[in-house]
């Protein structure tokens, strides 16, 4: 089939070759970045024949908006909008009604797959309605392997499933984080690399984010010692757990995950010195002094 794609970065951009490797016709645009294009979006919509199909590849919120918004000007009744990106599934419905006010269809993609996609294929959650996915299906069937996509349910269902992915990704990464943690703490002098390595067969906790672990530490050495222990977030988790609380359905490994990389960005917390001191003041539990830099002399 033939589709424009909007956004060539890490993903995009991967994604793209993908498709051409398999016989697709793409047009692309971006407007930044190393792959910036020189077609404006009203020249790539020129280039594609009805039924056209443009794949949004872009930062959630604001970007995606603005080009969703352009595009509702460009195309024609029947064409289709595909967010590949990781919006929140409440503005993944409104668009999709936004979208149906002009007869134009809208489909929301869950991707995952990260850098490795290009080689071994993209999980694709796919929310939409059914003759807007029919429409797109070539290509998802092509981008995702084997028993990886799947049409999950109507507007909006693909970016909630795939927001709950998200979600469940926090707590199984840290997880691993603090299990290897206690390893690393042991006065056992743990080959955390080989564990890492013979984890992945057989054992119950085996996974790709395992192997993931698992190749960095060959490429990082047992400490991780070029690495900061500074962790950022997308956004997803705490959608779920917004989520969760609006299902009254307890998420606390979810929740906990997410505080734990909130915590990473402190160098310092103040929290922590609260504790210190109240500890200190009713059980004269030890305070460890902050150092000072030496003053001018």
């Amino acid at each position: 089939m033939k589709l424009g794609m909007v956004g060539l970065g890490r993903m995009g951009g991967n994604m793209v070759e993908r498709l051409e490797e398999n016989g697709h016709e793409i047009r692309s645009y971006a407007r930044s970045g190393k792959n910036c294009t020189a077609l404006s979006l009203e020249e790539l919509v020129g280039q594609l024949e009805p039924t056209r199909v443009v794949w949004l590849m872009i930062p959630a919120g604001d970007p995606t908006e603005g080009v969703f918004q352009e595009l509702l000007g460009l195309l024609d009744e029947g064409d289709v909008i595909v967010d590949g990106g990781n919006s929140n599934w409440h503005d993944s419905r409104r668009r999709h009604d936004e979208a149906k006010g002009k007869r134009i269809r809208f489909v929301d993609a869950g991707v995952s797959g990260g850098i490795w996609g290009r080689e071994v294929g993209y999980c694709l959650m796919v929310g939409g309605e059914e003759n807007a996915v029919a429409e797109v299906e070539p290509a998802f069937e092509t981008l995702a392997p084997e028993n990886g996509y799947a049409h999950v349910g109507g507007p909006g269902s693909g970016h909630f499933v795939k927001m709950v992915h998200n979600g469940i990704e926090y707590g199984l990464m840290e997880a691993y984080a603090e299990g290897f943690e206690v390893m690393e703490r042991s006065d056992l002098n743990l080959d955390l690399t080989a564990i890492a390595g013979i984890w992945r067969y057989g054992s119950v906790v085996r996974s790709w984010l395992l192997e993931l672990l698992h190749a960095a530490y060959e490429q990082h050495g047992d400490d991780l010692g070029d690495i900061r222990g500074y962790v950022e977030d997308s956004g997803e988790g705490r959608w779920t757990i917004a989520e969760a609380i609006a299902e009254d359905v307890p998420v606390p490994v979810i929740s906990a995950a997410l505080f734990a990389r909130f915590a990473s960005r402190q160098d310092e917390s103040y929290a922590a010195r609260i504790t210190a001191a109240l500890r200190n003041q009713f059980g004269g539990h030890a305070v460890r002094a902050v150092e000072k830099a030496p003053g001018p002399r």
